[in-house]
């Protein structure tokens, strides 16, 4: 039977917020829960009530703060889920600005005012460590994660059971994650499309961080960036 997936889109930026459970009325794992005003959760908490979910666990794929924004108001609600992020970005829960591009006191700014408050940066409670490569069983579906460091040092793919990419923002829909953000690498980059991602299954389906989902096999044929990285020939 395949996994259920759903998401929300945030408003900024256009993340990717996934929802993935075994089915209806089981437990669930949040992927990125990304900026909107004054958060992600109300839609969120839609999504779950639609099929009947509880959140077993979030998952964050990297620290960037439009992946991230509503992560502590999310935990505040569910206050059972334990939150999920390589130690390499862990300090970016509580402190994202490290991460952002020169545009980032603007946009904090901006969202202060918008909120109507000043914004606290906290990591949730309950908030463990991914160390490298590693494999958990969250709501109910195995996780096996994979270290891909190159849009930030602590990246993180996860294969839900031999189903799904969650790729974050590593690999789009015939595209890939910036590397020019302050922490970002493109050799890293290079490195973790011709390890990591070109040896994966064709058969998994892709749920990236922006944009449309997509296929392995698609984008094996098709995604120019991941074919010049096997090729030695991106960074």
């Amino acid at each position: 039977m395949s996994l259920l997936v759903d998401r929300v889109v945030a408003s900024y930026f256009g993340t990717n917020c996934w929802i993935v459970a075994p089915s209806r009325n089981s437990h669930c794992v949040v992927v990125d829960p990304g900026i909107g005003i004054p958060n992600l959760t109300k839609e969120i908490k839609a999504k779950l009530a639609e099929h009947n979910l509880l959140i077993g666990a979030i998952f964050i794929t990297h620290g960037h703060l439009d992946h991230t924004f509503s992560l502590f108001s999310l935990s505040e609600d569910f206050v059972e889920s334990d939150t999920y992020i390589h130690e390499a970005d862990r300090d970016l829960l509580s402190n994202p600005e490290p991460a952002m591009g020169p545009q980032s006191q603007a946009l904090l700014v901006e969202l202060g005012k918008l909120s109507g408050k000043k914004i606290d940066f906290r990591e949730p409670r309950r908030t463990w460590s991914i160390e490298s490569d590693s494999i958990a069983r969250l709501g109910g579906m195995n996780f096996s994660f994979r270290h891909a460091p190159g849009h930030t040092p602590g990246s993180t793919l996860a294969i839900v059971d031999d189903e799904l990419l969650i790729s974050g923002d590593v690999l789009f829909k015939a595209g890939i994650g910036r590397t020019d953000l302050p922490q970002g690498s493109i050799s890293d980059m290079e490195i973790t499309l011709r390890e990591k991602i070109a040896p994966l299954p064709p058969h998994l389906r892709v749920l990236p961080g922006h944009g449309d989902e997509s296929r392995m096999d698609e984008e094996m044929k098709s995604n120019q960036y991941l074919l010049s990285a096997i090729q030695g020939r991106l960074a």
